[in-house]
């Protein structure tokens, strides 16, 4: 099993972006791609369905869903959710990025 956090407010945002999309009840979908300036980037979806191939739990009242393949690059992940002056938006802390670039949206492992 993969252990990913949500904090309460990246949670409790999720929630909100669910509901104004009308997918009250989907699940949270994290996963890695190729791309960005470091080599991987994160991605994040709601998904009404799950195909089986993932690790699927709830925290919290939000079901969280990670595909087999990106699981060992997001173990330990933390999903938080910041706003203010400086930041605001969805911030990623991974344990496994060897280097990360500025925007904080790309990595490498």
């Amino acid at each position: 099993m993969v252990a990913v956090e949500v904090t309460p407010v990246a949670r409790d945002q999720v929630l909100k972006i669910m509901e104004k999309q009308g997918k009250p009840g989907a699940a949270l979908r994290l996963y890695v791609q190729g791309g960005g300036c470091s080599g991987l980037t994160y991605g994040m979806t709601f998904d009404q369905k799950q195909s089986g191939d993932e690790v699927a739990y709830e925290q919290s009242g939000l079901t969280v869903v990670v595909d087999k393949a990106s699981a060992p690059l997001l173990e330990g992940l933390r999903v938080d959710y910041l706003l203010g002056l400086e930041q605001s938006g969805f911030k990623i802390h991974n344990p496994n990025a060897k280097a990360t670039c500025s925007c904080g949206k790309s990595f490498s492992a």
